[in-house]
Protein backbone atom coordinates (compact mmCIF):
# COMPACT_ATOMS: atom_id res chain seq x y z
CA UNK A 1 0.00 0.00 0.00
CA UNK A 2 2.49 2.58 0.95
CA UNK A 3 4.41 2.04 -2.60
CA UNK A 4 1.02 3.80 -3.79
CA UNK A 5 0.88 7.00 -0.97
CA UNK A 6 3.46 8.94 -3.46
CA UNK A 7 1.10 8.76 -6.49
CA UNK A 8 -2.09 9.22 -4.59
CA UNK A 9 -0.43 12.90 -3.54
CA UNK A 10 0.42 13.20 -7.25
CA UNK A 11 -3.06 12.47 -8.00
CA UNK A 12 -4.54 15.20 -5.74
CA UNK A 13 -1.39 17.46 -7.37
CA UNK A 14 -3.24 16.95 -10.74
CA UNK A 15 -7.00 17.62 -9.54
CA UNK A 16 -6.00 20.72 -7.80
CA UNK A 17 -4.47 21.44 -11.42
CA UNK A 18 -7.39 20.64 -13.51
CA UNK A 19 -9.63 22.48 -10.79
CA UNK A 20 -7.75 25.67 -11.08
CA UNK A 21 -7.96 25.01 -15.13
CA UNK A 22 -11.87 25.38 -14.72
CA UNK A 23 -12.32 28.04 -12.36
CA UNK A 24 -9.87 30.23 -14.51
CA UNK A 25 -12.28 29.47 -17.37
CA UNK A 26 -15.22 30.56 -14.81
CA UNK A 27 -13.05 34.15 -14.39
CA UNK A 28 -12.45 33.08 -10.62
CA UNK A 29 -9.01 33.83 -10.53
CA UNK A 30 -8.39 33.96 -6.63
CA UNK A 31 -9.80 30.39 -6.09
CA UNK A 32 -7.52 29.37 -8.86
CA UNK A 33 -4.15 30.39 -7.18
CA UNK A 34 -5.07 29.06 -4.01
CA UNK A 35 -5.70 25.88 -5.79
CA UNK A 36 -2.16 25.93 -7.19
CA UNK A 37 -0.71 26.64 -3.98
CA UNK A 38 -2.33 23.66 -3.21
CA UNK A 39 -0.59 22.03 -6.42
CA UNK A 40 2.76 23.13 -5.33
CA UNK A 41 2.05 21.57 -1.70
CA UNK A 42 1.43 17.61 -2.73
CA UNK A 43 4.44 18.48 -5.68
CA UNK A 44 6.51 18.85 -3.20
CA UNK A 45 4.98 16.15 -0.86
CA UNK A 46 4.65 13.40 -3.18
CA UNK A 47 8.80 13.69 -3.67
CA UNK A 48 8.99 14.14 -0.18
CA UNK A 49 7.15 10.96 0.96
CA UNK A 50 9.03 8.80 -1.78
CA UNK A 51 12.11 9.81 -0.64
CA UNK A 52 11.32 8.84 3.09
CA UNK A 53 9.39 5.36 2.14
CA UNK A 54 12.12 4.64 -0.22
CA UNK A 55 9.70 3.67 -3.01
CA UNK A 56 10.79 5.20 -6.06
CA UNK A 57 9.28 3.98 -9.12
CA UNK A 58 9.65 5.02 -13.58
CA UNK A 59 5.52 5.17 -13.15
CA UNK A 60 6.00 7.37 -10.00
CA UNK A 61 8.21 9.69 -12.81
CA UNK A 62 5.64 9.69 -15.02
CA UNK A 63 2.85 10.78 -13.02
CA UNK A 64 4.53 13.44 -11.83
CA UNK A 65 5.58 14.58 -14.96
CA UNK A 66 2.07 14.63 -16.53
CA UNK A 67 0.45 16.31 -13.77
CA UNK A 68 3.13 18.57 -13.86
CA UNK A 69 2.19 19.43 -17.54
CA UNK A 70 -1.51 20.38 -16.30
CA UNK A 71 -0.90 22.15 -13.02
CA UNK A 72 2.35 23.95 -13.68
CA UNK A 73 2.18 23.95 -17.65
CA UNK A 74 -1.57 24.41 -18.72
CA UNK A 75 -2.84 26.55 -15.95
CA UNK A 76 -0.05 29.34 -16.37
CA UNK A 77 -0.88 29.89 -19.98
CA UNK A 78 -4.66 30.01 -19.05
CA UNK A 79 -4.07 32.58 -16.33
CA UNK A 80 -1.90 34.77 -18.47
CA UNK A 81 -4.80 33.93 -21.45
CA UNK A 82 -7.51 35.48 -18.35
CA UNK A 83 -4.83 38.22 -17.62
CA UNK A 84 -4.50 39.82 -20.52
CA UNK A 85 -8.32 39.66 -21.84
CA UNK A 86 -8.49 41.74 -18.93
CA UNK A 87 -5.86 43.51 -19.79
CA UNK A 88 -7.10 44.62 -23.23
CA UNK A 89 -10.88 45.25 -22.56
CA UNK A 90 -10.00 48.83 -21.68
CA UNK A 91 -6.12 49.10 -23.40
CA UNK A 92 -6.56 49.83 -27.55
CA UNK A 93 -3.23 49.97 -27.88
CA UNK A 94 -2.72 46.92 -29.64
CA UNK A 95 -6.07 48.34 -31.92
CA UNK A 96 -9.18 47.17 -32.58
CA UNK A 97 -9.82 43.43 -32.65
CA UNK A 98 -6.71 42.42 -30.71
CA UNK A 99 -8.52 41.63 -27.63
CA UNK A 100 -9.92 38.54 -29.60
CA UNK A 101 -6.19 36.90 -30.80
CA UNK A 102 -3.35 38.24 -28.55
CA UNK A 103 -4.35 36.90 -25.08
CA UNK A 104 -4.20 33.12 -26.55
CA UNK A 105 0.15 34.50 -26.43
CA UNK A 106 -0.52 33.21 -22.75
CA UNK A 107 -0.08 29.93 -23.71
CA UNK A 108 3.05 30.52 -24.75
CA UNK A 109 4.38 30.13 -21.68
CA UNK A 110 2.29 26.40 -21.35
CA UNK A 111 4.97 25.69 -24.62
CA UNK A 112 7.52 26.52 -23.21
CA UNK A 113 6.82 24.57 -19.91
CA UNK A 114 6.17 21.77 -21.65
CA UNK A 115 9.31 21.92 -23.18
CA UNK A 116 11.12 22.83 -20.08
CA UNK A 117 9.42 19.41 -18.32
CA UNK A 118 10.76 17.40 -21.40
CA UNK A 119 14.55 18.82 -20.67
CA UNK A 120 14.21 18.01 -17.51
CA UNK A 121 13.11 14.57 -17.83
CA UNK A 122 15.93 13.80 -20.21
CA UNK A 123 18.57 15.67 -18.28
CA UNK A 124 20.90 13.93 -15.90
CA UNK A 125 22.67 17.36 -14.55
CA UNK A 126 19.56 18.38 -12.90
CA UNK A 127 19.77 16.00 -9.72
CA UNK A 128 20.11 18.18 -6.88
CA UNK A 129 19.52 21.56 -8.52
CA UNK A 130 18.10 23.15 -11.66
CA UNK A 131 18.86 24.95 -14.45
CA UNK A 132 16.63 26.96 -16.07
CA UNK A 133 13.33 28.09 -14.04
CA UNK A 134 11.32 25.08 -12.73
CA UNK A 135 8.12 25.10 -14.09
CA UNK A 136 6.04 25.56 -10.21
CA UNK A 137 8.14 28.85 -9.68
CA UNK A 138 7.19 30.23 -12.68
CA UNK A 139 3.10 29.54 -12.04
CA UNK A 140 3.35 30.77 -8.67
CA UNK A 141 4.57 33.95 -10.51
CA UNK A 142 2.27 34.08 -12.73
CA UNK A 143 -1.05 33.26 -10.19
CA UNK A 144 0.01 35.97 -7.71
CA UNK A 145 -0.96 38.41 -10.32
CA UNK A 146 -5.14 38.04 -9.77
CA UNK A 147 -4.31 37.59 -6.11
CA UNK A 148 -2.06 41.08 -5.93
CA UNK A 149 -4.79 42.55 -7.84
CA UNK A 150 -7.27 41.40 -4.93
CA UNK A 151 -5.62 43.18 -2.38
CA UNK A 152 -3.81 45.70 -4.65
CA UNK A 153 -2.34 48.20 -1.18
CA UNK A 154 0.42 49.50 -3.43
CA UNK A 155 -2.04 50.59 -6.49
CA UNK A 156 0.33 48.06 -8.60
CA UNK A 157 -2.98 46.86 -10.61
CA UNK A 158 -2.52 49.64 -13.61
CA UNK A 159 1.67 47.81 -14.68
CA UNK A 160 0.33 44.31 -14.23
CA UNK A 161 -2.76 45.09 -16.13
CA UNK A 162 -0.43 46.29 -18.66
CA UNK A 163 -0.30 44.30 -21.69
CA UNK A 164 3.14 45.23 -22.79
CA UNK A 165 4.08 44.19 -18.88
CA UNK A 166 1.86 40.88 -18.99
CA UNK A 167 3.32 40.00 -22.92
CA UNK A 168 6.75 40.71 -21.10
CA UNK A 169 6.98 38.36 -18.35
CA UNK A 170 5.65 35.81 -21.03
CA UNK A 171 8.44 36.40 -23.16
CA UNK A 172 10.59 36.56 -20.34
CA UNK A 173 9.44 33.73 -18.49
CA UNK A 174 8.98 31.80 -21.32
CA UNK A 175 13.17 31.71 -22.23
CA UNK A 176 13.67 31.22 -18.25
CA UNK A 177 12.30 28.19 -18.57
CA UNK A 178 14.51 26.40 -20.89
CA UNK A 179 17.70 28.47 -20.48
CA UNK A 180 21.18 27.51 -19.35
CA UNK A 181 20.79 28.95 -15.81
CA UNK A 182 21.88 27.25 -12.84
CA UNK A 183 18.76 27.64 -9.96
CA UNK A 184 19.76 26.32 -6.41
CA UNK A 185 16.98 23.39 -5.05
CA UNK A 186 15.00 24.30 -2.07
CA UNK A 187 15.95 20.82 -0.67
CA UNK A 188 18.18 20.76 2.48
CA UNK A 189 20.82 18.58 2.71
CA UNK A 190 20.97 18.72 6.48
CA UNK A 191 20.46 21.77 8.98
CA UNK A 192 23.56 22.77 8.35
CA UNK A 193 24.63 26.76 7.87
CA UNK A 194 27.33 25.66 5.62
CA UNK A 195 25.87 23.52 3.41
CA UNK A 196 22.27 25.16 3.15
CA UNK A 197 23.62 28.90 3.11
CA UNK A 198 21.49 30.09 -0.06
CA UNK A 199 17.80 28.05 1.19
CA UNK A 200 18.41 29.49 4.88
CA UNK A 201 19.05 32.91 2.84
CA UNK A 202 15.94 32.59 0.45
CA UNK A 203 13.59 30.91 3.46
CA UNK A 204 14.33 34.61 5.74
CA UNK A 205 13.68 36.69 2.89
CA UNK A 206 10.64 34.92 2.48
CA UNK A 207 9.17 34.89 5.73
CA UNK A 208 10.11 38.47 5.85
CA UNK A 209 8.28 39.37 2.74
CA UNK A 210 5.55 37.36 2.71
CA UNK A 211 4.73 38.49 6.17
CA UNK A 212 5.02 42.42 5.23
CA UNK A 213 4.01 42.72 1.58
CA UNK A 214 1.48 39.67 1.86
CA UNK A 215 1.18 38.37 -2.01
CA UNK A 216 3.11 41.15 -3.72
CA UNK A 217 5.93 39.25 -2.15
CA UNK A 218 5.59 36.34 -4.82
CA UNK A 219 7.19 38.61 -8.03
CA UNK A 220 9.75 39.59 -5.66
CA UNK A 221 10.69 36.31 -4.25
CA UNK A 222 11.09 34.79 -7.79
CA UNK A 223 13.49 37.93 -8.62
CA UNK A 224 15.39 37.01 -5.53
CA UNK A 225 15.52 33.45 -5.98
CA UNK A 226 16.87 34.17 -9.56
CA UNK A 227 19.59 36.42 -8.18
CA UNK A 228 21.07 34.56 -5.51
CA UNK A 229 21.56 31.28 -7.78
CA UNK A 230 23.44 33.72 -10.11
CA UNK A 231 25.57 35.18 -7.39
CA UNK A 232 27.22 31.58 -6.55
CA UNK A 233 26.11 29.18 -9.16
CA UNK A 234 24.64 26.06 -8.03
CA UNK A 235 27.22 22.86 -9.08
CA UNK A 236 25.79 20.92 -11.32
Amino acid sequence: MKKHLPNLITCLNLFCGCLAVYFIFQQKLTIAAYLVALAVAFDFWDGMIARLLHVHSEIGKQLDSLADMVSFGVVPGAMMLQLLKMSLAENTSFGAGAEEWLPFAGFILTIFSALRLAKFNLDTRQTSSFIGVPTPTNTMLMVSFPLILANDTYGLSGIILSPFFLLGITLLFSYLLISEVPLFALKFKNFKWQDNQKQFIFLGLAIVLLSWLNFTAVPLLVAFYVLISLIKPSAI
